[in-house]
């Protein structure tokens, strides 16, 4: 694990990469930024007051060097942030709502990202994850050719390093989501130094059952093939068959995945989430993220019982992401 992290923040060194959270209080993501401000690879910028938010983290012994914070209801560009987002929601918000929105953290740390005052936002130490992924929906918004973001976990034991998705977004995506999903798990991957060899997973290996669900992981299959035409990329695929030589051999002897999968993709949320968990609490592995993916800019969700150091690690990520989106 700290290799992985290592690696990421060479290659952000010197960048300085501006992540916004917008929970600034919160005395697990003050903690977090007050380590980054120290470390000047990632310059933290907390929202709240910053009256409150120095004598925090003075209670706390954090020392706020390379540090900013900004206070919404302070801030000096405030009318121009507004007339952006009105103009942003194109005819869905007026300038009373926006008003109104930009006072919340979220929403006013999403417009510094969308208005390149930053590079990234972090939050969901003490929001739902609607609360995150919404503004960045209605800000930010997905990639072209991208319908949906979705979440994705890297998992981490010594030197093994897997990518599962989607793990937190989508309950019940279609073919095409599927698609999109292998796709940008893809390119995930690849920040992670993983060259990807994604495997679509189902109940079935090659149409041995035969059922709608199925059917629809092998059609996510043609569609990915279709728009990723230079991706390792193939399935359906039970588990064993996408991670087991032996067992590729026997059940998909025709395929490019050899047992050797690293980027799997889950048939949906239900069975993404549980297969992240299984391998993390039974198989000792690190569950990095989850990682939004698919958004113009970076912006990702912590999980509510986090620590600061997973708002530290996540921060890390959000400016790797960043940083290659360049």
């Amino acid at each position: 694990m700290s290799d992985m992290f290592t690696e990421m923040k060479n290659k952000l060194s010197g960048n300085a990469s501006k992540i916004v959270f917008p929970e600034g209080l919160d005395e697990r993501i003050l903690t977090a930024a007050s380590q980054l401000g120290q470390e000047g690879i990632i310059q933290p910028v907390l929202i709240g007051n910053e009256e409150k938010i120095e004598q925090k983290a003075e209670e706390l012994s954090c020392p706020l060097d390379g540090v900013d914070m900004i206070d919404p209801h302070t801030y000096a560009a405030f009318d121009q942030m507004v007339a952006a987002f009105v103009e942003r929601r194109k005819g869905k918000a007026t300038e009373e709502d926006a008003r109104e929105k930009l006072l919340n953290a979220n929403y006013f740390g999403t417009m510094l990202v969308y208005m390149d005052q930053a590079d990234g936002l972090v939050s969901g130490a003490a929001h739902s994850t609607a609360d995150t992924v919404r503004p960045a929906l209605q800000i930010i918004k997905t990639k072209p050719g991208i319908s949906k973001t979705s979440g994705v976990f890297v998992m981490v034991r010594d030197d093994e390093r897997y990518v599962f998705a989607d793990c937190a977004i989508n309950i019940a995506p279609e073919a095409q989501d599927l698609a999109e999903i292998a796709m940008t798990s893809a390119e995930t991957a690849s920040l992670f130094d993983v060259d990807p060899r994604v495997a679509m997973l189902s109940f079935s290996t090659k149409g041995s059952a035969k059922s709608p669900e199925t059917e629809k992981v092998a059609e996510a299959v043609q569609i990915a093939k279709e728009k990723a035409p230079e991706l390792t990329l193939d399935g359906e695929f039970q588990f064993d068959a996408a991670f087991v030589p032996s067992v590729a051999e026997k059940k998909a002897p025709d395929s490019d995945i050899k047992g050797d999968a690293n980027v799997f993709v889950f048939p949906g949320l239900e069975a993404g989430n549980i297969g992240y968990k299984m391998v993390q609490r039974l198989g000792g592995f690190d569950a990095v993220g989850p990682i939004l993916q698919g958004l113009n800019k970076p912006v990702n969700d912590l999980s509510r019982g986090c620590s600061a150091d997973d708002a530290y690690k996540l921060a890390v990520i959000t400016a790797a992401q960043a940083y290659d989106a360049q």
